[in-house]
């Protein structure tokens, strides 16, 4: 996989933001709704308390799947009245979980060669018969198990001011 990180640095002149966050079900095409988490802070409890805000980012080429951790860039200019950034690459897919600072796999505390290493100086778990190495990459069950790749569903409750204009008034 190419990264566009040092392609990003190098032409980069003028001050770009980029921002890393989950990829949710979006319904405008060609789109990717994207969450980034930010910490604000309260002066009263002297504390950070986590905040959401989403992002519509273009991404043409649908290279990023719900649950996926990406790289967006804000554009020069609006596409649309939503899409105000662009995807520049998957950080991390949903599904395999990388440790940021080793680069190992991981499986919830535990690297997946240090499973190996146990298993083989104490025998495999009877319990436990999935095998990491030979499972198949994701999207190979897509339409099968793996609807990720369909449009969200939207709750019927959750609208926004510009769904109903006679409500901001």
């Amino acid at each position: 996989m190419v990264s566009l990180l040092p392609a990003v640095k190098q032409t980069s002149t003028a001050l770009r933001k980029l921002l890393l966050g989950r990829c949710w079900p979006a319904k405008v095409p060609n789109s990717a709704r994207i969450l980034v988490k930010t910490l604000d802070y309260d002066e009263k409890l002297k504390m950070h308390f986590p905040k959401y805000d989403a992002y519509t980012a273009h991404d043409p080429n649908a290279k990023c799947k719900v649950g996926d951790f990406v790289l967006i860039e804000q554009l020069p200019q609006r596409l649309t009245r939503d899409i105000t950034h662009r995807v520049l690459e998957v950080i991390y897919p949903c599904g395999d979980v990388t440790d940021p600072i080793t680069g190992k796999k991981c499986v919830k505390s535990e690297y997946r060669d240090e499973i190996a290493w146990k298993s083989s100086l104490w025998g495999n778990n009877p319990h436990n018969k999935f095998d990491y190495d030979k499972a198949p990459p994701r999207g190979s069950q897509e339409g099968i198990r793996d609807f990720s790749h369909k449009p969200g569903y939207r709750k019927w409750h959750e609208f926004l001011d510009r769904d109903q204009p006679e409500a901001s008034r």
